[in-house]
């Protein structure tokens, strides 16, 4: 099978795919794409189990930094109004994280884009593979109907026509023979007839698959757009409730980006395989599938002795139309590299986006946990006694317009005149 038009790996998948694997034992395992081997699959599980370890160790530097703040803070003396040393630069590293994290959300926002335009690009490379692949049925049984019809009318008034001529009526029937076994074997052309494994199912399985990804994805970068908003909001109005809140939405948002990531890793090293060496095992799943291998490298890869210099005219002979002749040229060999360089370019390329989203995001958002709670002691307590005394609320509401009277001073020694 020959290298689709347009394709070449790239250094990514290189990269990837040279990377090691192992099993659950630490077993090596072959790089080669085989997601129905149980080692394969445990190897793609322990990369996604490698983001679970770093889900822990985050969480765990996280309780010891909080316990040795809340628990190891030497006391301040009484009736200390002072800032603590280093309370701006607390406040600032956490707004400075959270501005990592916002660039991390626009990271993420692209490489859903990417992702989504590789997986669109799959699909409709399938969906048209799927229509060449009907209208090679079409042709068939209208060839085939054709055949038919020329046996039963045409040979059969031939026969009769040379009734005195046993030689040429030989010959008729051995034309009657030849167009038989022609038409039983156009018939078991369309070896994919009966195959589970349509191009039609899997495109309808890959955009539904993807469009709930897609939307997860949004939610997910959306939940954690409006974490940082509001934290920022928080730190600069010193809202104490508001920063609680943020701060559990914070905790919630790091264990999903984690997950995410072990998600993204496994997923571009298992892709990563597959686009290293697509042929072998689009050529082995197609073999196991129908039974046939020669077809199955005709139809995906195209036939090499069907070059545009050899085919008949555009009519094909008296009979046969030429697409149902053995003579496909490049049947799916287009939309096979289409689909290849939305799989394995923007889908994978879109996949190391949302990687990089999910690492700027989990440092950003563990960095915020442990600024937070320090952030939020440095805010100013609210005094109860502020609202009786020296506050503009404890005044008495006037009418517009209206003052309270100064007293009157009274002098010494000066009396009142009656009046």
């Amino acid at each position: 099978m020959g290298a689709p038009p347009g394709y070449r790996p790239s250094a990514w998948v290189h990269l990837l795919h040279q990377l090691p694997r192992a099993d659950f034992q630490l077993r090596p395992v072959p790089s080669g794409f085989a997601p129905r081997e149980q080692e394969y699959q445990q190897a793609l599980l322990l990369v996604a189990a490698l983001a679970g370890l770093g889900l822990g160790l985050s969480l765990i530097f996280i309780a010891v930094y909080l316990i040795r703040f809340c628990c190891c803070r030497p006391p301040e003396p009484p009736g200390a109004k002072s800032t603590p040393p280093g309370g701006g630069c607390v406040t600032w590293s956490c707004v400075a994280a959270l501005l990592v994290g916002c660039a991390g959300i626009g990271i993420g926002f692209y490489g859903n884009s990417e992702t989504s335009d590789g997986v669109s690009q799959l699909s409709s490379a399938l969906l048209h593979a799927n229509h060449t692949l009907s209208t090679i049925d079409h042709l068939v049984v209208e060839t085939v109907e054709r055949l038919g019809e020329a046996v039963r009318t045409e040979l059969t008034t031939l026969e009769e026509v040379l009734a005195q001529r046993t030689e040429l009526v030989a010959a008729t029937r051995g034309a009657r023979r030849q167009a038989e076994a022609v038409a039983q074997q156009l018939q078991g052309l369309a070896f994919w007839q009966g195959v589970p494994l349509s191009p039609l199912q899997v495109a309808e399985d890959v955009s539904f698959v993807e469009e709930y990804r897609w939307l997860a994805y949004v939610l997910l970068l959306l939940l954690e757009l409006l974490v940082c908003l509001f934290t920022l909001v928080g730190l600069a109005k010193q809202s104490k409730w508001l920063v609680v809140v943020m701060t559990a939405m914070s905790l919630l948002v790091l264990v999903l980006s984690w997950g995410s990531m072990g998600l993204e890793a496994a997923t571009a090293v298992g892709l990563s395989d597959f686009c290293s060496n697509p042929d072998t095992y689009v050529l082995n799943l197609t073999q196991e599938e129908t039974g046939l291998s020669s077809e199955a490298s005709a139809v995906l890869g195209g036939d090499a002795e069907c070059d545009r210099g050899k085919l008949p005219p555009a009519g094909g002979t008296a009979t046969l139309p030429w697409p149902a002749q053995g003579c496909s040229p490049g049947l799916s060999s287009q939309d096979y590299g289409v689909a290849l360089r939305g799989l394995c370019e923007d889908a994978l390329e879109g996949l190391l986006f949302l990687l990089l989203f999910s690492l700027l995001s989990a440092g950003a958002l563990a960095t915020t946990l442990c600024s937070l709670p320090r952030a939020w002691a440095l805010f100013p307590p609210r005094n109860p006694s502020a609202l009786c005394s020296g506050s503009p609320l404890s005044e008495p509401l006037l009418p517009a317009g209206l003052e309270p009277a100064s007293p009157r001073r009274s002098f010494p020694g000066r009396r009142r005149r009656p009046h």
